[in-house]
């Protein structure tokens, strides 16, 4: 009797366990799915202005420092998008970060696109950088902000870095770093990149 006992109670917490299970796994299926319709609204809402011809460099070059243009969105502000043609992903980027803004799009979490050691980060919907890992060397990665100009970066490595490793994170060795968390937070999937400058740019 005890031992029939027992192994119900045993069959009902499986049960119970199993359904937490779906119900989770409904859940990130859902958050998915909300996430996506996120960005693709947000990206087609976007603008992105037309750079004015001029016979002078642009502005970010004459002055690297300078603010980067935003252009606001249902209340929040965002400085371009990033564009993997391998991933096929195209994605608005926030002007700074927080979990609420990630929750809606990827943001930028150091830095700016007109000099090395700009960072973005974002979570690891699939819609948004919880593809990363698929990023092989050579890749590329654009970045256009809300002014029209276009950076061009070639993926050089992808590391895996812990959540500490914030200074790692912020590193100028490298022109742009995106960053995600693994599923349970237990590491950083992170690809850095290096900008591929025009002729002109280096001269």
């Amino acid at each position: 009797m005890r031992r029939r006992r027992g192994a119900a109670a045993l069959i009902s917490i499986g049960c119970l366990f199993f359904l937490a299970a779906i119900t989770l796994g409904g859940y990130n299926l859902w958050d998915d799915h909300r996430a996506e319709q996120s960005v693709k609204e947000i990206t087609a809402r976007l603008p992105i202005r037309k750079p004015i011809e001029k016979d002078t460099a642009p502005d970010y070059v004459l002055n690297p420092d300078m603010e980067m243009p935003t252009e606001e969105i249902d209340g929040y502000l965002y400085i371009g998008k990033v564009t993997i043609p391998t991933l096929e992903l195209e994605l608005p980027i926030m002007d700074t970060w927080d979990y609420t803004r990630m929750k809606i799009a990827p943001c930028r979490y150091v830095g700016t696109v007109y000099r090395p050691g700009f960072v973005l980060c974002g979570h690891n919907y699939t819609s948004h950088f919880g593809r990363l890992k698929n990023l092989t060397p050579g890749d590329s990665v654009l970045f256009t902000d809300v002014a029209g100009n276009v950076f061009s970066y070639e993926v050089a490595e992808l590391q895996t870095l812990a959540p500490t490793a914030v200074e790692e994170m912020k590193s100028d060795d490298w022109d742009l770093t995106i960053f995600s968390c693994t599923i349970g937070g237990m590491a950083r999937v992170t690809v850095r990149c290096r900008q591929i400058r025009e002729q002109n740019e280096l001269e």
